[in-house]
């Protein structure tokens, strides 16, 4: 294997080092031990400031890591079985159409407010999510694609219904996304939904927002209908939890090994030692949904052209992104959707490193080395630019590295990095070459909110056979067996489309303090602090 020329910036350096340490899906080694103590604050040590504090305009894991807290949602998945739970709803029934889904909620569930969370709510907030649409709220929006309304059969039992088979909406409802706020909540301008007021029937409530420094939460008494995952019913065992914004990586473990933060995001490879020499543990778990990667926009320059969106993919030499940048709690893509997700399939003798047959497929295209080493064809030169945005601090530096591996193929690769209110402005009018993100669900429906064409069709493309047939299609599948054949038959589609060249799969790695036990990775790989204690 070729040897990577030194990579650039801060982030690069923070990210060669080697392994990740202890630790492990919802757990570790060196947790405290015996009976869960009541009280205490954990204070939280953010790596990336929330964007919003409405959980249906959350998008970014720092910002869910924050809005799960204060909303519960209809039904929850169990993140070792993939299991659907009680949780508001203690019953649910879906008509053989999957066009139609009742659910039955739990007597006496009160919004932090003191109003009652009923069957009225959940259409309440249904229909505002649907108001809020795409741009507000793309994941929540998306879910209720062909929503047609929500229909009260009496105080505790609500019909959801759509215009289409929706097979996906069941695991939807386990999101944060779709989370239930109070009527006075939901009644809101999507503006004033980010301030810090919303009112959720939750664990915990929000007692200060500050944008862009911290966000206070603290736990909601008489709290007594916790989801059937939870590890322990009734109310949460913290007083209060403290999320701080600390960019700084080094900062944060500082913070954290001193014992001036209890927990953090985003724990490099080469802040294990330092995070487990202060008693601490490293936990980590690796995301469903769709990896990194690099999603085209099939109408500009170069990327009009299949074969050079067929040929980037052999181009990349992912083994080596995940060795360099990353450490072993990282696993390279091998799909389009990453291996934790329902349907994946593996698509590795596909997504592999060939550059040769990278440099076949261009040269028979007509893409001719130039003086440089970058390819051109009829004057046109091989050059696209990628956006993307600090959501995972390695962003930048995997890109560097693959911007290397592509010029050795002759495609020259810019960079953009931009911050996320101007990568999501730039996403919304797809106004990029690449978008450089991955997309987080435990379901594989999440291939049709990011690639079909009546969706964000972030690669502004055209309807295409069989994929937008495949991603209609398994929507009205019901049977687990058969969806996941359809998921991945879509799969394969989008790759003989070229519209998605994957790298990474994410996972989130979380440093986590001695006196600090029971910090819980959800189904989505995202906190819950229900059963989170602290030894005082």
């Amino acid at each position: 294997m070729r040897r990577a020329v030194a990579l650039t910036g801060a982030v690069a350096a923070a990210f060669t080092l080697a392994a990740c340490g202890s630790g492990g899906d919802n757990g570790g080694t060196g947790e405290p031990s015996g009976p869960p103590q009541t009280g205490g604050t954990l204070r939280y040590g953010l790596s990336l400031a929330p964007t919003c504090s409405d959980p249906a305009q959350s998008a970014t894991n720092q910002t869910i890591y924050v809005t799960r807290q204060i909303v519960d949602s209809l039904v929850d998945q169990d993140p070792a079985t993939g299991d659907l739970k009680p949780w508001l709803a203690d019953s649910w029934t879906v008509s053989p159409d999957a066009k139609s889904f009742t659910f039955h909620l739990k007597d006496g569930i009160t919004f932090s407010d003191g109003t009652p969370l009923t069957a009225d709510s959940v259409r309440k907030n249904f229909d505002s999510i649907v108001a809020l649409g795409g741009a507000k709220a793309p994941l929540g929006a998306s879910y209720l694609a062909g929503y047609s309304g929500s229909t009260v059969v009496d105080p505790h039992t609500v019909r959801v219904d759509f215009t289409g088979p929706n097979a996906q909406f069941l695991q939807a409802t386990s999101t944060p996304q779709l989370g239930i706020q109070s009527d006075a909540t939901v009644a809101k301008s999507a503006d004033d939904r980010c301030l810090g007021t919303n009112v959720g029937s939750g664990p915990f409530t929000y007692t200060e927002w500050k944008q862009n420094t911290s966000a206070t939460l603290a736990k909601r008494t008489g709290y007594a209908w916790g989801s059937a995952v939870f590890a322990t019913q009734g109310e949460a065992y913290l007083d209060k939890i403290v999320f701080t914004v600390v960019p700084e990586s080094g900062v944060r473990t500082g913070s954290l090994a001193s014992g001036q933060l209890d927990a953090i995001s985003d724990a490099l490879p080469q802040d294990v030692s330092q995070i487990e020499s202060g008693g601490g543990r490293v936990q980590f778990t690796a995301n469903p949904g769709v990896p990194f990667g690099l999603q085209v926009n099939v109408t500009r320059g170069p990327l009009r052209d299949p074969a050079v969106r067929s040929a980037l993919v052999p181009a990349i030499n992912r083994k080596e992104l995940v060795d360099t940048v990353l450490g072993p709690q990282f696993q390279l893509a091998t799909s389009v959707l990453a291996a934790k997700t329902p349907g994946y399939v593996d698509l590795s003798a596909r997504v592999k490193y060939d550059p040769d047959a990278a440099k076949k497929q261009l040269d028979q295209a007509g893409w001719v080395p130039g003086a440089d080493g970058i390819r051109v064809k009829d004057g046109q030169r091989l050059t696209a630019s990628v956006i993307f945005a600090p959501v995972f601090a390695g962003n930048q530096a995997i890109l560097e590295l693959t911007q290397q591996q592509l010029r050795a193929v002759g495609f020259d690769l810019r960079l953009e990095p931009l911050s996320v209110a101007e990568s999501n402005v730039r996403q919304n009018n797809k106004d990029f070459d690449f978008d450089y993100y991955n997309s987080t669900r435990a379901d594989g429906d999440i291939l049709r909110t990011t690639f079909a064409v009546d969706q964000r069709n972030l690669n502004a493309r055209g309807p295409a056979e069989p994929l937008d047939t495949l991603l209609s299609q398994q929507l009205s599948v019901t049977d687990p067996a058969a969806r996941a054949k359809i998921i991945a038959d879509a799969q394969s589609a989008v790759l003989d489309q070229g519209l998605w060249i994957p790298t990474i799969e994410l996972s989130q790695a979380i440093g986590v303090g001695k006196n600090t036990a029971g910090v819980k990775f959800e189904a989505s790989a995202r906190l819950q602090f229900h059963d989170t204690w602290l030894r005082r």
